[in-house]
């Protein structure tokens, strides 16, 4: 299987490395950190952990910024969460499938290495 992390550079994961590893990779959405640990040679996981990790950081930011602005800010706070909450389930659901798409408006960042 053959995605790419960020449109240039392809990473691949056998089937073997997806189906051992779905699981892990789907739960890296809600503990970014379990294929660190779990996983440290699964393509597919890291990958996975890389766009949970990113959004958790997505999160802390427009929690800390929007929550800083009075009254604007305070509307489009639940909103933006909602949203986190959606690319979540998105990746949740990529993960599961086996899929290695990057998420939309986020996926194209990576701070994890990809092995």
């Amino acid at each position: 299987m053959t995605q790419t992390d960020d449109g240039r550079n392809p990473v691949q994961a056998t089937e073997a490395d997806v189906n051992e590893n779905k699981w892990i990779a789907a739960a890296s959405y809600i503990l970014f950190f379990l294929p660190l640990i779990a996983a440290k040679q699964s393509r597919f996981a890291m990958y996975h952990a890389n766009q949970g990790l990113i959004l958790l950081l997505l999160g802390i930011v427009c929690n800390i910024v929007l929550g800083l602005i009075p009254f604007i800010g305070w509307i489009l706070l639940p909103i933006a969460n909602l949203a986190t909450l959606a690319l979540a389930i998105i990746g949740i659901i990529q993960a599961v499938n086996g899929q290695m798409k990057p998420l939309p408006v986020i996926g194209t960042i990576s701070i994890i290495k990809v092995p």
